[in-house]
């Protein structure tokens, strides 16, 4: 038989990281109404005359916020079997992220803005609403990018590669008649944002061989955007693997996507506690 503290470990886990009952739909609901005020209260403090005159109760505010965000974090360490493995995942890293800035803006002066990231964790909307739709494209674009992650580091390896050189020869060519590329480095910034397409113009060669080059890198820009598209689009249409949109988390390791009538977690074999109506 369960001890009481193991069945309220249990309930808390229903309540905060499932969606499937009206205390966890009302749970995230009101969470998720916190972080957008949250969110908003930083944006407007950063506007001037709103930050001097409203400073005081705005900051009182940040810090109430800050409050419930770290006591809503302790409690699902607590309710999770496995602490850590919540935190180094994906959602647990964002709910870190949303209320270490304000600690770290005791020490170093500003950085409380950061708790902006705190809208991150709006993502959950879809879990709450069981927007199943956006929530399995949402998987098959991430499985996609899974699926892909080695062709693209093979390309961006390529592309680094490609600027190095672009920009070592961008120097040798301009380098002792342009002031704009005098330095290897500052050569390879120029390659970067020509190859990207982007095209500044605040660094441009002025030799005919260096606007030969460019033209040429300029030309190589449009691979950059079509490769690593096709590569994703290729996966996309291969990911037709159908995805779950049951809410239900592991209390081990915290992971969702389990079928509706799964007994057991299917990435670390625990037990699925059942939702009470």
């Amino acid at each position: 038989m369960k001890s009481g503290n193991s069945r309220l470990r249990e309930r808390l886990h229903e309540i905060i990281f499932e969606a499937d009952t009206w205390e966890g739909k009302l749970f995230d609901l009101v969470i998720m109404a916190l972080i957008v005020i949250s969110t908003l209260v930083v944006i407007i403090e950063s506007v001037d005359w709103i930050g001097v005159k409203f400073g005081r109760t705005l900051y009182l505010l940040e810090w109430g916020f800050t409050a419930i965000f770290t006591l809503e974090f302790l409690l699902r360490l607590y309710t999770v079997k496995r602490p850590m493995r919540y935190v180094f995942s994906f959602f647990g890293f964002i709910d870190l992220l949303s209320v270490i800035p304000a600690y770290v803006g005791l020490i170093i002066p500003g950085a409380q803005s950061l708790i902006a990231i705190r809208a991150l964790r709006l993502i959950r909307i879809f879990r709450v609403f069981k927007l199943g739709y956006f929530l399995k494209e949402g998987f098959v674009i991430v499985g996609a990018l899974r699926a892909s992650r080695a062709k693209i580091t093979v390309f961006l390896t390529f592309i680094l590669l490609s600027i190095i050189v672009i920009g070592a020869i961008m120097y040798l060519v301009e380098g002792g008649m342009n002031d704009d590329f005098s330095s290897i480095p500052k050569s390879m910034y120029w390659a970067i944002v020509t190859l990207t397409t982007v095209g500044y113009g605040d660094i441009t060669p002025i030799t005919g061989f260096g606007q030969f080059l460019s033209a040429l890198v300029m030309i190589m820009g449009y691979a950059v955007i079509a490769v690593p598209t096709g590569i994703v689009s290729s996966e996309l249409i291969q990911a037709t693997k159908k995805v779950s949109t049951n809410t239900q988390a592991c209390p081990a390791c915290s992971n969702q996507g389990h079928d509706d009538d799964a007994n057991f977690c299917k990435y670390c074999g625990s037990k699925l506690h059942e939702v009470t109506p």
